[in-house]
């Protein structure tokens, strides 16, 4: 924000002071020569002086914060509401810094509390964003309108306020008249390029709506759950939603605020809205939040609804998003899949159904045994060589041990003619191999690529272990794979069971 305002003063600073005016004063301010600035007030030189950019004594003394300068130049008669290019009056300077001192000693001093900026953005704005409670209380005193928004985006002080999580900032703009449901500009945006399916992205070229948030879901989007349950307690709607669908609950669930979800609960919010495709309980799981997933439980969500698209897509994203090929999932084959065996567990209790599978015919424990999960990926589509390591045996075995117990049956077959066991011989898994032969599983079952789960150790595609297919075999190299320890040990497991390649 500094910059924002100053940028042209540095600017100037840098490249010369100009050569007709006199800017003593001005380099007496910059540098905080309080003597010089006395010798030279007496010597009746320019008070509002501009160097290049506009830039007078009093934005700089604003800047510093330097309050005997302020006041020596106040006195003697300088502008208080000088602007430089910008538009910056030294208010904005102060609103700036985040100085409620200063602040109060230029409106004290008749600045104008309503001055805006050259692109629309007021004191209070400024104000609002850097946080200062003591600043907007004495812009809100001296006049400031709360109700402005800048003319780009059509956003206010309170949503400034709200995005940086500055309650105390946020409830004074409230007790002094700002709309608490007052809707930021929306726009559409046109995201070209092309992602592959095996990306786990949705091919692009679309368009995708963008802005249109109130206070309260800028509020579910930064966290702020202080503001939030005051927005709510003055009449905010707990089932407002951005233009693209996605209502403030599943907003704050995806952005992982528990808190603020559970504010919009406790005031009547729909856990099963399905506007941008899937439900907050699908978001709760994603973020791995089971203390989320039993309070939307508690509070009526359904177990069994499917994601019907996924998460609007971003150019290289690394952060949550509920993947396209997700497309399809209910919030437990979903736990399943990203190996959440306490959230399945709270799932079951509330009535989920363990049989429903994807649509391409993945079971809960074909999902928990690591199907359709690329190895450089973690379980939520995040690369592993940045951000994370493959899920462990010892983390995936409650997973499938609970999906098998409650479906009873580990031999479902993909539409590919993989199993549960092919999975997990990918993955090398040694435990869940172990559990899963011993339960019955077919260890002689052959994909569409004519591949046992045994087979799959001497034939698997690139360095990506994945079960080869009849889609993927003829498309792909398959490299036999290294003849390693943990090769040899699934091996010794499948044939123990009575496994044949």
């Amino acid at each position: 924000m500094r910059c924002h305002v100053l940028c042209a003063l540095y600017l100037t600073a840098t490249l010369g002071w100009g050569a007709s005016a006199d800017l003593r004063l001005i380099q007496a301010a910059r540098g905080q020569d309080e003597a010089s600035a006395r010798a030279l007030l007496k010597q009746r030189v320019d008070l509002n002086a501009q160097q290049g950019d506009g830039t007078t004594a009093l934005h700089w003394a604003a800047h510093h914060g330097n309050a005997t300068l302020v006041d020596l130049l106040i006195r003697a008669g300088a502008r208080v509401d000088a602007a430089n290019d910008l538009g910056a009056t030294p208010l904005h300077v102060a609103c700036g810094n985040g100085s409620g001192a200063m602040v109060e000693r230029l409106v004290a001093a008749r600045a104008n509390s309503n001055a805006k900026l050259l692109n629309g953005e007021t004191v209070l704005m400024t104000c609002a964003r850097t946080g200062n409670a003591a600043a907007v209380k004495a812009l809100l005193t001296h006049g400031a309108d709360a109700k402005v928004s800048e003319p780009e985006h059509n956003q206010t002080a309170l949503m400034w306020a709200i995005a940086q999580s500055h309650p105390e900032a946020a409830a004074l703009l409230v007790e002094f008249g700002a709309d608490i449901k007052a809707r930021s500009r929306s726009y559409s945006q046109t995201v070209v390029g092309e992602q592959t399916q095996r990306s786990g992205r949705e091919e692009l070229n679309y368009n995708v709506m963008r802005g249109g948030s109130t206070p309260l879901l800028f509020a579910a989007r930064a966290g702020d759950a202080e503001s939030a349950k005051l927005l709510l307690a003055k009449g905010a709607d707990a089932n407002d939603a951005l233009p693209d669908g996605t209502s403030a609950l599943t907003l704050a669930a995806h952005s992982g605020h528990r808190e603020v979800a559970l504010a919009l609960l406790d005031k009547g919010a729909n856990p099963n809205d399905l506007g941008i495709g899937y439900t907050t309980l699908h978001a709760a799981i994603l973020r791995s939040d089971l203390t989320l997933v039993k309070a939307l439980l508690a509070h009526g969500a359904d177990p069994n609804l499917r994601m019907t698209k996924g998460t609007p897509v971003r150019r290289n994203p690394t952060d949550f998003m509920l993947l396209a090929p997700l497309t399809g999932s209910t919030p437990y084959l979903l736990a399943a899949k990203f190996v959440e065996p306490e959230i399945m567990q709270a799932l079951l209790a509330a009535g989920a159904d363990p049989k429903l599978t994807m649509p391409k015919g993945a079971t809960a424990v074909m999902l928990a045994a690591g199907m359709d999960t690329r190895n450089v990926d973690d379980r939520r589509g995040i690369n592993v060589i940045d951000y994370g390591k493959p899920e462990p045996d010892s983390k995936v075995l409650p997973a499938v041990e609970i999906a098998f117990k409650a479906a009873g049956d580990a031999n479902g077959v993909n539409n590919e003619g993989d199993t549960a066991l092919h999975a997990a011989v990918t993955h090398r898994y040694e435990g869940v191999v172990e559990f899963l032969a011993s339960r019955g599983a077919g260890l002689n079952a052959r994909n569409q690529a004519g591949l046992t789960p045994l087979g799959t150790l001497t034939r698997r595609r690139g360095n990506e272990r994945q079960p080869v297919s009849a889609a993927t075999a003829s498309a792909v190299y398959v490299a036999p794979a290294t003849e390693d320890a943990a090769t040899g040990r699934l091996a010794e497991i499948l044939r123990k069971h009575g496994a044949e390649n």
